[in-house]
């Protein structure tokens, strides 16, 4: 039996700081076949950040010139700037067989949700809210004014939980890891997943 020849989509969603950018880049050097999503953004690269790689950065009149064009899928504002998910690039990895996963906030997650509505939603929790909050004051990169602001919405974010199939407390990093795999691997030996050609021929 072999697998589908068009890919899954993965979406994680979390509270910034909670870790779903670190698993998301480290689960797509484990599992095979996986790719990630990089998305437009309007804001300014953080430090070691690579064009092209974690996202593509754009101006605001750009980004509004493409949801004129309807070139995304899902867009968002979070935190005062614009973040979107190219449909056309989207679309081309699927249909070429890969499997996507998306990091991207609960607004875009509800949005993916209209247009896939077979993809899988996986949140990504922290271990209480103080950690959270410790994590963001590690980062040296976030102002009081941008932490309160971040902690506010992340309240309103974790009530989103139930919206999704699968919830991983970040508490161990190589733990959870292990766990989105899991969820990676599951997914792909449903049933529906998998060619019956040769079954047909029996």
């Amino acid at each position: 039996m072999e697998k589908r020849s068009k890919g899954s989509i993965f979406i994680v969603s979390a509270p910034s700081g909670a870790g779903k950018t670190t698993l998301c880049k480290k689960i797509v050097r484990m599992v095979d076949n996986i790719r990630p999503s990089i998305s437009f953004t309007t804001r300014q690269p953080r430090a070691g950040e690579i064009p092209g790689e974690d996202y593509y950065f754009v101006s605001e009149d750009e980004f509004r010139s493409m949801i004129g064009r309807g070139d995304f899928i899902e867009w968002a504002q979070v935190h005062g700037n614009l973040y979107g998910t190219s449909r056309r690039k989207l679309e081309e990895l699927i249909d070429a067989g890969y499997d996507m996963l998306l990091d991207i906030d609960t607004q875009g997650a509800r949005q993916i949700r209209q247009a896939f509505s077979n993809a899988v939603y996986i949140f990504i929790l922290p271990p209480s809210m103080t950690e959270l909050k410790h994590r963001l004051e590690r980062r040296m990169s976030n102002s009081v004014e941008d932490m309160n602001r971040r902690m506010l919405r992340a309240v309103d974010e974790i009530k989103e939980y139930k919206m999704y199939d699968y919830v991983i407390v970040n508490d161990m990093i190589e733990a959870s890891l292990k766990k989105l795999e899991a969820v990676i691997i599951a997914e792909r030996l449903r049933s529906s997943k998998i060619s019956s050609q040769w079954i047909e021929n029996i």
